[in-house]
């Protein structure tokens, strides 16, 4: 399809849409508005393009209309000063967008990919796709969606990918609450659907991030978003593996890790915990290991593993947290149990697949007084019950009987919750050097 200008030549209008991308005239639309597609949009609005934010949870449009920022990684002055940006919870203004980005949430569902959310997207975006449009994906899922799923339905506007709009596939490696990488700074993998389509990826990433790696198509970058977390999951898994086994060996496995960590090559360090939480590591190895089972017959038993020992640190942790109370005389059932974090990592408000929030409700419902502090998540739901986060103060630190340290946030005064504590059950390796009787290590 092409189309004519003002002096009556012919134009493509892929090459058209080159040309705004250049310039910076090109509109770019975000839809999905959380922790991968604020930062983008915030991104691409400093790179000098009219952006549009599109989600379709009405608090976050109303907040962001507001000039304020839901999310703790973006400040509300960085919101306060786009102010062409347009924000809707409909897909209407789709319609302008020469570049769309989908950053949508991929969950999983009985065990298995829950795309509906990219999916349901990818209609609104056929609805109201233009020729000369580049749309890309950016949520993480299996190889083989870009192409097979994606594709059909944009084309079912009428055009074709590849010649009437550009399509392509760039994984997202956003790090919540990591102020050291961000956005520009870290290498971002850029895929098309045709060499003409990465090309076009190229030009708009390259806008406003530093280095971009291309792959030979976007099975490859799906591929490469997957491998990155799996390779985490899998040694997160192999260390809480080791800290269970070294307990039973009589060995400090925190003082083992950092002797290990001081080889300056071919190791890199990992460190256990109460479990794995957000959405990368938690959920997306699973996608690889699905996807196996359905086009190969076979699931990848590395990652199976994987997810085995990692789901089952919650419970460790409550199984170690009970001894612990025991042997200062004390039955779980009724004891005052505070929890420091209930986010899935330090800095963020993110509650999503968090190990901590699972230790919590499983202290609770075997009968503890659960607590918890949080100076990130004001609010949440702990064994059915709406709870307030309680200030980290001298009172209420010492009025617990065991104060377990989940997620340890910046703000976190180890030294003084050790001196205030009559029992800390670290879960993190953060009093690690504090020579202290009332602590207990994972």
């Amino acid at each position: 399809m092409t189309t004519t200008d003002l002096t009556g030549l012919t134009v493509d209008p892929l090459d058209a849409l080159a040309a705004r991308i250049r310039d910076r005239s090109a509109t770019t639309a975000v839809v999905g508005l959380g922790y991968v597609g604020l930062p983008l949009l915030v991104g691409v609005h400093a790179a000098g393009f009219r952006v549009i934010g599109v989600d379709t949870d009405r608090d976050k449009i109303d907040t962001l209309g507001s000039r304020r920022s839901h999310i703790a990684d973006i400040a509300d002055s960085e919101i306060e000063s786009m102010d062409r940006a347009v924000y809707s919870d409909h897909p209407a203004p789709l319609a302008d967008a020469d570049v769309i980005v989908l950053c949508l949430p991929t969950p999983l569902t009985d065990g298995a990919p829950d795309l509906t959310p990219v999916l349901t997207a990818a209609e609104e975006v056929a609805r109201y796709l233009k020729p000369g449009v580049l749309v890309v994906l950016e949520s993480t899922t299996y190889p083989g969606t870009t192409e097979e799923l994606l594709r059909p339905l944009l084309e079912t506007s009428g055009l074709r990918a590849g010649v009437d709009f550009a399509l392509g596939y760039s994984p997202e490696r956003i790090d919540p609450g990591n102020r050291e990488h961000r956005l520009d700074t870290t290498p971002k993998v850029v895929s098309g659907l045709t060499d003409r389509c990465r090309d076009l990826a190229v030009s708009f990433y390259s806008a406003f991030v530093h280095t971009v790696v291309t792959t030979s198509s976007p099975r490859e970058a799906e591929m490469a978003k997957l491998i990155e977390n799996t390779y985490r999951q899998v040694n997160i898994a192999l260390v809480n593996e080791l800290a269970v086994l070294a307990r039973d060996l009589g060995v400090d496995i925190w003082e083992s890790l950092h002797a290990a960590a001081t080889k300056p090559f071919g190791y890199q360090p990992f460190w256990p915990g109460p479990g794995v939480g957000g959405h990368c590591i938690s959920i997306d190895p699973t996608y690889l290991s699905w996807r196996a089972g359905q086009q190969l017959g076979y699931r990848v038993e590395f990652i199976e593993h994987a997810n085995e020992v990692n789901n089952r640190m919650p419970d460790y942790v409550v199984s170690r947290v009970s001894e612990a109370l025991n042997d200062a005389g004390k039955p779980i059932k009724r004891s005052a149990v505070l929890g420091v974090g209930v986010a899935f990592k330090p800095g963020i408000d993110d509650l999503r697949e968090s190990p901590s929030l699972q230790v919590l409700e499983r202290l609770a419902k075997r009968g503890a007084s659960v607590s918890y502090h949080d100076a990130f998540v004001p609010r949440c739901r702990i064994d059915g019950h709406d709870l307030a986060s309680v200030p980290l103060d001298a009172d209420t630190v010492g009025a617990a009987d065991l104060v377990v340290l989940l997620t340890p946030h910046a703000d976190v005064d180890v030294h003084a919750l050790v001196n205030g504590a009559a029992m800390v059950f670290d879960t993190r390796g953060v009093t690690v050097g504090i020579d202290a009787p009332n602590v207990v290590r994972l």
